[in-house]
């Protein structure tokens, strides 16, 4: 810790740091003394992609959920922030994402009276690979969670990615991905073109499709003799509109009723989370893994009950590969605070 630092924090102890863990979906913070703790306090808000989140929006999104974590009166007593940004990258120093998500905390932080010593930007795989135990420095680091994207971290910083590129380019095997084939099947069931699934009713229930279109299948179950030509016909005509009508995106929402699907032996569910599972290794198969390399994963897809977490361990296991899943990257948010000081 250097002598201004010092000097910063005399008079004002205990100190504390503050770990955000700002993504596509909400931002998370998290309040902990500068030594090792348990949180003192915990805030969340909106979404907190440093490239898709409007400046403002992201520091009204920031200040709500640091205004949650850190009491008024500790206000004065943070002496470190770090910040995991989707969107957001330590590439370069005029990097947009990391330019937009600094001006964006800054701000945040000056309204709400805390005047830190030290205010970091990371991408969130970067924070989320520090989550795992023991604040690792080099690894590899894997996000499924909407999206999917895989990185190598050297000093732990990313220094290669492999994925990641959207929902439109990219993002194989992720949430929306999963969702965008559980509606591409169903259709294809309707048409003609594809097997039986119960995706189709599943699909069409979520999306409001009538209920006099849809046959009365047992859950999990696909009836053929229910599903006559008139009936797909009038499937397709209800499908296709509610699709359009959403941001695409929003397709992510359908990956949970592939995996039930797949729970209950519908075998074209199961051969969409096969799929999933391949883009997934491939993905960091793309990083060039060596045997015995740590690979911290986080997202929804590959938790302790999350629907890719034993194909894709199969699959990374000929590797020499194991999967350390970490919940999100707040945690690790907290650790590179600390190591700023």
């Amino acid at each position: 810790m250097n002598s201004d630092l010092n000097q910063a924090l005399a008079g004002r102890e205990p100190a504390y740091v503050v770990g955000l863990d700002a993504g596509g979906t909400r931002t998370r913070a998290v309040l902990a003394p500068v030594r090792p703790g348990e949180p003192e306090g915990e805030g969340v808000g909106g979404p907190g992609n440093a490239l898709t989140v409007p400046g403002p929006q992201l520091t009204e999104h920031l200040v709500e959920a640091l205004a949650q974590a850190v009491p008024e009166g500790l206000r004065s007593r943070v002496a470190s922030v770090a910040g995991g940004f989707a969107g957001a990258s330590r590439t370069a120093p005029d990097e947009p994402g990391r330019i937009k998500a600094h001006a964006a905390l800054t701000l945040a932080l000056r309204r709400l009276g805390i005047d830190a010593a030290s205010v970091e930007i990371h991408s969130d795989i970067e924070a989320a690979f520090a989550s795992a135990p023991g604040c690792p420095a080099d690894g590899l680091a894997l996000v499924a969670g909407t999206g999917a994207v895989a990185a190598r971290i050297t000093a732990r910083a990313c220094t290669a990615t492999a994925g990641g590129d959207g929902w439109l380019l990219g993002d194989d095997g992720g949430g929306f991905w999963i969702g965008r084939e559980a509606v591409r099947v169903a259709l294809r069931m309707a048409d003609g073109r594809g097997g039986p699934t119960a995706l189709a009713a599943s699909v069409g229930q979520a999306l409001g499709v009538p209920e006099d279109v849809l046959p009365g299948d047992l859950p999990g179950t696909y009836d053929e003799q229910l599903w006559t030509r008139a009936r797909r016909e009038a499937y397709r005509m209800h499908l296709l509109p509610a699709v359009m009508a959403a941001p695409p995106v929003r397709l992510a929402r359908f990956a949970p009723l592939v995996a039930e699907a797949a729970r209950r032996q519908d075998a074209v569910a199961a051969r969409i989370l096969a799929s999933a599972a391949d883009h997934l290794a491939g993905t960091v198969r793309a990083l060039a893994p060596r045997p015995g390399e740590r690979v911290v994963a986080t997202g929804g897809l590959l938790g302790p009950d999350g629907p890719l977490t034993e194909p894709l361990t199969a699959r990374l296991q000929p590797l020499g590969l194991t999967l350390d899943w970490v919940p999100d990257g707040s945690w690790g948010a907290v650790a590179l605070a600390r190591l700023a000081l």
